[in-house]
């Protein structure tokens, strides 16, 4: 079954707006616009073609992302911030056969291609009274590429994680049934759609009948407060920084009533669990869940049940339904309670692997497990507790960065000998970026912490230029010739 067909099984005729708010559109007219466009798209390209998507959270990309899903070919949300470097990279690796895009992100990157469709095009697309072209729901190969998620790699490079229709499908299931999801939940989806986290919002609500509200603007929280209550939202999902900000930035959230608000989720990193106690105390009524997961398993791993939140605080708990989760040693044996080992996970939302990229596949899967790369331990009732992440990435509000990027940017500087990006510890990000410099005897003058910031703003999207800065002129070094980071 394609997923599309799969979201839309038991709603597709429902007259019940699915997204409710400054634009709105209900299920019977989505299913009927985006079979329309699939139909267009394959007589466009035909099928198995990637097609990009470069838009923030809106119809036009709701639309089309489920248009391009539904007319089988591969759909790859970028984000609409993304460095003109990185689209260019994307670009000649998967080499697209249509870009849909806003028009200001058009400008923004200076594109002068042919094969852009702009969301005024939509309006043009011809309705049709037949049958979609595809094929029967039944005959659908279900292993076939439905997306690719592009990640920062450890190599300063984008990762292309590549999901099918089963993982689509199998990540969709298991979220509905742990967090029992039904036709009455509405979302706040502040989280983009190019970020795994944000799509299963998508998935799941369009599965159950449930419906959604955009809100782009995090940064005016008096417009989210006021979104939630208006529009009765029954659940918010966010990552650590949308918790900290909501509870340490806002006068009012703590005081605030939310009359319909069933639960809340969090993911994307780890929020620091005075923080949920916060959240807790301030809102006994609403249930917090924990959760963790990775773009490589289409969106969810784990949850930790809200009732055993106080006697398993830490927590990310144990694999969700039909999700098997592991704490293993260098010998792939089971570590025991104490112990530390790296997760790794099995089950149908596990990736296909990473685009273009069979080594870093290999390593990644191995004996149909997926090897996270986060260590951790366990407790006596197999609950599980990270430690540290082992791949040589930095999360910093819920977006993970790569050190290497950021360093070679700062290297360009010609009076730079050396440079270490490391992620530090804040209350607001979950992590910051560090960045320790050492340049040329004398150049102290010259190089300081505006001219670095300054460089690293052109040529670097803002959420990676580092917040700190440690300027020396002396590279520390052991016998063995290895940095050291910390002095």
């Amino acid at each position: 079954m394609n997923a599309y067909d799969y979201f839309f099984e038991n709603t597709f005729s429902l007259t019940k707006k699915f997204l409710v708010g400054r634009e709105e559109i209900t299920y019977r007219e989505l299913h009927k616009c985006t079979l329309d466009l699939s139909e267009w798209i394959m007589e466009k390209v035909g099928e198995n073609r990637k097609i990009f998507l470069v838009s923030p959270n809106n119809l036009f990309f709701l639309k089309v992302y489920l248009a391009v899903i539904k007319s089988g070919n591969i759909c790859i949300p970028l984000d609409p911030n993304i460095e003109i470097k990185n689209f260019n990279y994307i670009n000649e690796l998967t080499n697209p056969e249509l870009i849909f895009i806003t028009s200001d992100v058009y400008k923004k990157l200076n594109l002068n291609i042919d094969i852009a469709i702009f969301p005024d095009k939509l309006d043009s697309i011809p309705t049709a009274n037949r049958k979609p072209q595809t094929a029967n729901p039944e005959q659908f190969d279900i292993d076939r590429c439905a997306e690719i998620i592009f990640t920062s790699g450890s190599t300063g490079e984008p990762k292309g994680v590549m999901i099918s229709h089963k993982n689509l499908i199998a990540n969709t299931r298991s979220i509905v049934d742990y967090l029992k999801l039904t036709e009455d939940d509405r979302m706040m989806v502040v989280l983009p759609f190019y970020y795994c986290y944000g799509l299963s919002l998508l998935h799941t609500h369009l599965r159950i009948g449930g419906s959604i509200v955009f809100n782009n603007s995090f940064i005016f929280l008096g417009s989210v407060i006021k979104d939630m209550i208006e529009h009765k939202c029954t659940g918010f999902a966010g990552i650590p920084s949308h918790f900290q900000i909501l509870l340490r930035k806002s006068d009012s959230f703590k005081q605030t009533r939310f009359p319909h608000m069933r639960y809340v989720t969090q993911a994307g990193g780890k929020l620091a669990p005075i923080f949920i106690d916060e959240f807790r105390q301030s809102h006994p009524e609403i249930t917090f869940i924990v959760m963790y997961g990775q773009t490589e398993a289409t969106a969810r791993l784990s949850w930790l049940p809200p009732e055993l939140y106080e006697s398993k605080k830490g927590s990310i708990g144990k694999g969700i339904p039909d999700v098997i989760l592991r704490v293993v040693n260098e010998n792939d044996e089971d570590i025991k309670p104490g112990e530390t080992g790296e997760v790794i996970a099995r089950g149908d939302n596990i990736m296909m692997g990473y685009f273009g990229d069979e080594a870093a596949t290999k390593k990644a899967i191995r004996n149909g497990w997926l090897y996270t790369g986060d260590l951790g331990t366990v407790d006596e009732d197999g609950y599980i507790f990270l430690t540290a992440r082992s791949k040589e990435m930095i999360k910093v509000g819920g977006k993970r960065i790569s050190p290497k990027e950021i360093e070679a940017v700062i290297l360009h500087i010609p009076e730079v000998v050396d440079c270490t990006i490391e992620g530090i510890e804040d209350p607001i990000q979950g992590e910051a970026l560090k960045a320790t410099v050492v340049v040329r005897k004398g150049s102290l003058d010259k190089i300081t912490e505006d001219f670095i910031r300054h460089h690293c703003a052109q040529h670097l999207a803002l959420f990676k230029v580092p917040q700190f800065y440690l300027l020396k002129d002396e590279l520390t070094i052991t016998a063995t010739g290895k940095k050291i980071k910390k002095t």
